[in-house]
Order: structure tokens, then C-alpha cells, then sequence
């Protein structure tokens, strides 16, 4: 055929030179690589028969129905049974990947089908002309060659027939194909589509690969190491990508980052093999992290929906190390109960059990969930934000509809507004759980009636009643490891581009009543953020009772600003609610007058001129009967910290005393007014009354021996 080779010829090369490059870095020779290279040889020359008709199943279901005045091209009803029975797992991928591309090419493939003729057929019924669309676009993705199949099948009647039929046809398909391009002008088929599709699908082939570690089979520096050695290089950000390149994720701390080149290479890697590293959309791993980070120990959590079993087993890894138990509603049959738990077998999981009701059926009492403090809410949605729609639909079993929705680049007001019904409904049962302290709310919407709305409405419903406390939206937070700061806003959104997905996440906690939360609680959650390091929590009655000490040396006067932050942060845990008192405002009562006792402790002196050394006090100045104007004000201090403790403790704001300048007449050990000379001079301070005063001598020469002052200094 003239013109230049189609894109999925040069993908296939660009596989095939990626693959070459990778062995001789020892990347492919791994467990089940010679498997998936055979599938991507038969995927070029052809499909399985039953490829075709789960893939025929699909298109009929999602294919763009034209008005009754414009039909060409019919298609039958859907009265025909759509069951669709997979072989394995890379056989329901291509079949959706089948019926997509020959969903997006409708327009061109029944344009080549009336342009040769081979349409109609009085032979071939309207019940499989899906089949023949699909079969047809097969045909010239292979450039009219025949399929070539290396194992052993059972043949499907229909598929031998509509091969025979199209083959028999090549010449002017072909034909009828290369005229379409003249007409449109377009060097390949691709160009053909509309420009909001091109765009979308140069997007969804450019996304980065996520993929989340599973801590239950490997840590994290095996992981590093290992791709180490498979020649892989880690680098800061996806800027920084150069063909065999990763990061780390920015939000969750146990996600990789691949460029999207590296697909092939990465699922033929023993780790993805062992179910050590899984693919994974990020916005499932941003949703479990949320919900990780809300979990105390002991505490259980609800999975509304089955949706993947990757979230499910995610989701167990998180919460492995809080002792808590996964409850997975929705598991109908007892044959996807056995695959579930052999599934999570294989990965490590064993702290998942599974309901076979659906969550709206269960009820709020359930005493198999009285421990349950967290849900996890992944409701079914339009879904127009994923990156790719193939395996959005496999992994989350969801409806092949997205497809259709996805080329046409909207939904319809009815299925929008049924979904948006379904998502209330669940999310306002979720809030009749009176035991549940948080739910986590997510969907791949860009449609603020699934997203924002449904939230604002549930907020508002108030269906949570008025014994409990109401429900309230918090930031979320998705590592405990990020060094990044907390996010202000309370809905997490992520929109659809080059280097992510679409995600909407939110977050609802009850109100705590802080008078019902012990201290010891409060005093943990601080240490937990690090506003304790440095100090215990707990200290014996005693040490608590004793004033705090001053020290003797100027230069040992420092504030290690703990307790600010401690009583910062009890104070914030009181902020939420205006009744809190009782034994919190105790506790920040308490905190912060230890903070204010500490800093009037801290008495700061400007240097003179002369600074005195410790040695140049003399000993009379221990038998001093008066008290300086510093030795009163520790006095004073000193009798308020013991009346404070006798009575009830007020906040106080810390206070800095610094004394002035020292500028007082020079006298002679006689008391009489200097004279010039070489007499020794003395600073004094003037006392309380008349001439009474307490006098500092200046440093002294060599041959002058000072008495020691054994009295300490309580102004320093």
C-alpha cells in the first residue's frame, strides 16, 4: 500500500529495537518474558478467534449509533448475549483494545466497507457486522496480510467465514483505503481523527507509569537495588527522564515513577512478576494513603466497592502496621471470592476479610464493623479524567461505556445525574456509621455535579444525626514521610494532562470534643509531629511541683522554645470546639505557665564598660542585710510562683525584664564620693533606702587579692 507506514508498524519497530537495547542490559531475560514476547509476535500477525468475538461483543455494546436517516451501516440489536469469557488477562486487554480502536475509526472503516463494496452482504447477517468492523480493522493494521497464529485454538464458525470473506476483498480495501487518505489529505489513519482525539491519545501514550511497591514482599533499598543492577537510574523528577529513568513519587513515599517508553520492558521484570512492584493508576494510591494516614492502631476500615484488587491489597500493605483489618463489601460470588483470596494470597495479604453484601446493604450496627473508624469510598464514575481508559476498565472493573464517553468527550445529562444519585446516596449511608471517624471520598470525575456537589449535599444532609458529631472536611494528607507542608485546601484535585490523570479527592472527619480526650492522647499526638523531641511526655509529680532552676552563668540562659509549641498545638486540638475545657485547657494552662516561669528566669543585663570577673566580688558582700532592686524582683517572683501553685493556674504571657544601663556615682570602700586618683573604684546599685546599697567592685590589678562571693547570683 503506498504511503508511510502506519503507527502501529513503527510501535512495533520501536518495541522491537527497546527490546534488543534491553537484553543486552540483561532486562528481559526474566521469569515469563519469552511468554510475553510470543504475545506481542501473534498480537501483529493477528488475534485468537476468540479475541474477536469478546472484541465484536465489546464494539456492539459502545458503537456510535447515527440516525435512523443517515444509517448506512446497521448493526442489529442487542437482544444477541454480550457474556464475555476471557481466556486470560492479556486476551481481555487486546479485546478492549480491539473494539476501542475500531470504535474510534467507525466513520473511516464503514466508509472503505461501502467504497469496495463488500457491504452489504446478503451471506452476513446485521448480527455480525460488529464482527466484520472489528476483523476489518485488524486486516489493515497487518497491511492486508494474512493472520498467522503459532498455537492451537478451537476455531470460532464466524470468524473463519468474515476472514475468508474480508480476505477475498483485500485488493479493494485497500484500494477504498488509500482513496479515504487522499480525501482527507492524512499520511496515516491516525491523522484522520479529530484533533481533540489525537491530543487525547498523545496525552494517555505520553502519562508516566506508577507503580506502588508491596513492603509485604520487598523493601524499599531491595527495590532501588535491584533496578540498580537492571541498569535503571533514579533521578529527582519526571523532568529529569532519560529513557531508563525513575523517581519517587512527590505524594506517596512507596511510589515509583517510570517513563511511559518503559512499559513493556517493566511488566517483563521478575519484580512485577512476584507482585513486588504493581501498576497502578496514582489516584487509587493517593486514596489509600489518605485513608492510612486517619488510621490509629486497631482501627479497621471499610472498602465500599470491590473496584481493584491492587487498591484492596494497597490499601492492606498501608495498614499492616497498625494492626487493622480491611473489610471489602460487594463480593457477590463465591468463585470471585476464591480468585480475590487467592490473589491476595499471592501478594501477602492476610489482614483482608470479605462481605458479600453490597455496602448500601449493610447496616450502620453491623457488629462485624463496630470497630471500623475509616471508609473508603471509590463509587462508580464518569471516570473522564483517567489517562488510560483500557486500564481503568480492567483494573476497576468498569463499564466499557467509558470508552464511548471518552471519544465523544462527554456524558449525558441522564447517566450523569444517576451516577451523582448513586454517589450521595452511598456517601451520605457511609455518614450513618456513628463509630466512623473519617471517610475518604474519591472518583476520576471532571464534573463538579460527581465531585464538589456531592459533598456539599452530603455535608448538609445532616443524615449523621445529632447524638454524634458532625462531619466536617480536613486537607488531606497522604505521607507521613513527606517533608512537603500540608495541604490548606480541602479538596485534593488533579487535572488531566501530560503527566497525570484526573483525580478528586476529599476527606470528612467528625468534630472532636476535645474535653473528651485525654491529655496523654493530646501530649502523643504531639510527640508523634515532633513538637516533643528533646523532652519526655510524661514527669513525676515532683519535678513538676519544683520551680525550675536558673542557671548561674549568663551564658547558659537559653530558651529551647518547646513549650510554646507544645501549648501552640494543645491549644489548636481546642480550637474546633468552644465547650472543650476540663483537662486540656489544664494541660495547655499548665505548659505554658512552665514556659512563662522558664523565661522570667531569664533575666538578660546589658555589659558595662568594665565587666566583672566571678573572682572580683568581695566577701562582704554576703553579709549584705538589703536586697538589690534584682534580688527583689527574683523574691517577688518567687513568692508568686508559690502562690500560683496554691491556687487555680492562669495562662500568663511571657515576659522579658531587661535592666538598665548601670550609671550610679562612684564610691570608696568608706562610702565617700570618688576623688580622682589611683584609688580602687566600685559600680554599685542603689538599694531599697537611704544609703544601703550593694557595691560591685571593678576588675582589680595582680596585687590586689578579692574575696570569693559564695553566695549565688540570682540576677545572672
Amino acid at each position: 500500500m503506498p504511503g508511510s507506514k502506519s503507527n502501529s508498524v513503527s510501535l512495533h519497530e520501536d518495541i522491537t529495537n527497546d527490546t534488543s537495547d534491553l537484553s543486552e542490559m540483561k532486562i528481559s531475560d526474566e521469569k515469563g518474558s519469552v511468554e510475553k514476547r510470543t504475545m506481542t509476535l501473534i498480537e501483529k500477525n493477528g488475534y485468537h478467534d476468540s479475541v474477536y468475538i469478546n472484541a465484536a461483543k465489546i464494539f456492539q455494546g459502545i458503537h456510535t449509533e447515527k440516525h435512523k436517516d443517515r444509517i448506512l451501516v446497521r448493526y442489529g440489536d442487542d437482544s444477541v448475549s454480550r457474556l464475555l469469557t476471557f481466556k486470560d488477562e492479556y486476551s481481555q486487554r487486546v479485546s478492549y483494545e480491539l473494539a476501542f480502536n475500531a470504535l474510534k475509526y467507525q466513520d473511516l472503516l464503514e466508509e472503505i466497507l461501502l467504497d469496495s463494496c463488500a457491504y452489504p452482504c446478503q451471506s452476513i447477517p446485521d448480527e455480525l457486522t460488529s464482527l466484520l468492523v472489528v476483523m476489518l480493522y485488524d486486516l489493515q493494521d497487518r497491511k492486508f496480510q494474512a493472520r498467522e497464529i503459532f498455537d492451537e485454538e478451537e476455531p470460532v464458525a464466524e470468524v473463519q467465514k468474515i476472514e475468508r470473506y474480508l480476505y477475498s476483498f483485500r485488493t479493494k480495501l485497500a484500494a477504498a483505503l488509500a482513496r479515504c487518505r487522499i480525501k482527507h489529505d492524512a499520511l496515516s489513519i491516525e491523522y484522520i481523527l479529530p484533533e481533540i482525539i489525537r491530543k487525547q491519545e498523545q496525552r494517555a501514550s505520553a502519562l508516566p507509569l506508577c507503580v506502588w511497591i508491596n513492603t509485604f514482599k520487598i523493601g524499599l533499598e531491595d527495590v532501588f537495588r535491584d533496578l540498580k543492577k537492571k541498569g535503571f537510574t533514579r533521578v529527582e523528577t519526571v523532568s529529569d527522564f532519560d529513557h531508563y529513568t525513575y523517581c519517587m513519587d512527590q505524594h506517596c513515599h512507596d511510589v515509583l515513577v517510570f517513563p511511559s517508553s518503559l512499559k513493556e520492558q517493566l511488566l517483563n521484570l521478575d519484580l512485577f512478576a512476584d507482585r513486588k512492584l504493581l501498576l497502578q493508576d496514582k489516584s487509587r494510591s493517593l486514596a489509600v494513603h489518605s485513608a492510612q494516614a486517619l488510621l490509629n492502631t486497631g482501627d479497621d476500615i471499610i472498602v465500599a466497592h470491590v473496584g481493584s484488587h491492587l487498591t484492596i491489597a494497597h490499601m492492606s500493605v498501608l495498614a499492616n502496621h497498625s494492626m487493622s483489618r480491611i473489610f471489602v463489601c460487594g463480593v457477590k460470588s463465591s468463585a470471585k471470592a476464591a480468585e480475590l483470596r487467592n490473589l491476595f494470597s499471592h501478594m501477602g495479604c492476610k489482614n483482608i476479610q470479605l462481605l458479600h453484601e453490597d455496602f448500601t446493604e449493610i447496616g450502620p450496627t453491623d457488629l462485624r464493623l463496630e470497630n471500623a473508624k475509616v471508609i473508603l469510598l471509590l463509587p462508580q464514575c464518569s471516570g473522564l479524567g483517567v489517562g488510560n481508559p483500557i486500564d481503568f476498565i480492567l483494573n476497576e472493573h468498569g463499564d466499557a461505556g467509558l470508552l464511548r464517553d471518552l471519544f465523544q468527550g462527554s456524558v449525558s445529562e441522564d447517566k450523569l445525574r444517576i451516577l451523582a444519585e448513586r454517589q450521595l446516596n452511598e456517601l451520605m449511608h457511609a455518614m450513618k456509621f456513628n463509630k466512623v471517624q473519617a471517610i475518604v471520598y474519591c472518583t476520576c470525575s471532571v464534573y463538579p455535579e460527581e465531585n464538589e456537589l456531592v459533598v456539599k449535599k452530603a455535608l448538609e444532609s445532616g443524615v449523621e444525626g445529632n447524638k454524634v458529631q458532625p462531619y466536617r472536611l480536613i486537607p488531606p494528607v497522604f505521607s507521613a514521610c513527606s517533608n512537603s507542608k500540608d495541604s490548606t485546601d480541602f479538596f485534593f484535585k488533579m487535572e488531566p494532562s501530560e503527566l497525570s490523570s484526573g483525580c478528586f479527592l476529599a476527606i470528612l472527619a467528625r468534630e472532636k470534643d476535645s474535653s473528651e480526650v485525654p491529655v496523654k492522647d493530646i501530649l502523643a499526638r504531639a510527640a508523634a509531629k515532633g513538637l516533643l523531641t528533646g523532652i519526655a511526655v510524661e514527669k513525676p509529680k515532683e519535678e513538676e511541683k519544683k520551680p525550675p532552676k536558673v542557671t548561674q552563668r549568663g551564658s547558659n540562659i537559653t530558651g529551647s522554645g518547646t513549650e510554646p509549641r507544645i501549648a501552640e498545638f494543645l491549644h489548636h486540638q481546642t480550637v474546633s470546639n468552644s465547650k472543650a475545657a476540663g483537662p486540656v485547657s489544664k494541660a495547655v494552662s499548665k505548659i505554658q505557665q512552665q514556659s512563662v516561669n522558664r523565661r522570667n528566669g531569664r533575666v538578660q543585663l546589658k555589659k558595662s564598660l568594665n565587666p566583672v570577673s566571678d573572682t572580683a566580688l568581695p566577701r562582704v558582700l554576703k553579709q549584705t542585710p538589703h536586697l538589690s532592686p534584682v534580688g527583689q524582683a527574683h523574691d517577688r517572683q518567687a513568692r508568686a510562683r508559690k502562690a500560683r501553685a496554691e491556687r487555680k493556674r492562669v495562662v500568663l504571657k511571657p515576659v522579658e525584664i531587661v535592666l538598665p544601663p548601670v550609671v550610679t556615682p562612684l564610691v570608696t570602700l568608706q562610702g565617700n564620693r570618688a576623688r580622682t586618683g589611683t584609688h580602687p573604684r566600685f559600680h554599685g546599685w542603689a538599694g531599697a533606702t537611704g544609703c544601703s546599697c550593694r557595691i560591685l567592685p571593678l576588675p582589680l590589678s595582680k596585687a590586689v587579692k578579692p574575696a570569693v562571693l559564695s553566695r549565688p547570683r540570682p540576677w545572672l
